[in-house]
C-alpha cells in the first residue's frame, strides 16, 4: 500500500513548520503588565475557543485524509489547552497526564 503525501510527514512539510514557529520565537515580546490588569475570564474563554476551533480543524483535515496538517491541527489545539493549564487559566486537577502541571 501506497501511502499519500497527506499522511507522511515530508521534508518540505517539517521544513514549513520549523520556520513558523521560528519565526515566532523570535517575535515573541514578554509584555510588561501586572495580572491585575489581564481579564482572566476573558483570556480563558479565548484560549478555549482558540484549542476548540483548532480541534475541529483537525477533524476537517483528517475528513479531507490529510493526516499530516490535522497531525499539527490537534498539536495546536492541544498546546492551548496545556499553555492555559499551566499558566492558571484552566483548572485540570493537577492531571499531569494530560497537561504540563505540577
Amino acid at each position: 500500500m501506497v501511502e499519500s503525501q497527506s499522511n507522511t510527514i515530508t521534508k518540505q512539510k517539517l521544513e514549513k513548520y520549523f520556520d513558523v514557529t521560528g519565526r515566532a520565537l523570535k517575535k515573541v515580546k514578554i509584555i510588561k503588565k501586572t495580572p491585575s490588569t489581564l481579564d482572566w475570564q476573558k483570556a480563558a474563554a479565548d484560549f478555549l475557543d482558540m484549542a476548540t476551533r483548532y480541534y475541529e480543524d483537525a477533524k476537517h483535515f483528517a475528513k479531507k485524509g490529510d493526516a499530516v496538517t490535522a497531525f499539527a491541527a490537534l498539536n495546536y489545539a492541544h498546546g492551548w489547552l496545556d499553555a492555559g493549564a499551566r499558566i492558571g487559566l484552566f483548572d485540570v486537577g493537577h492531571d499531569s497526564e494530560l497537561f504540563t502541571v505540577d
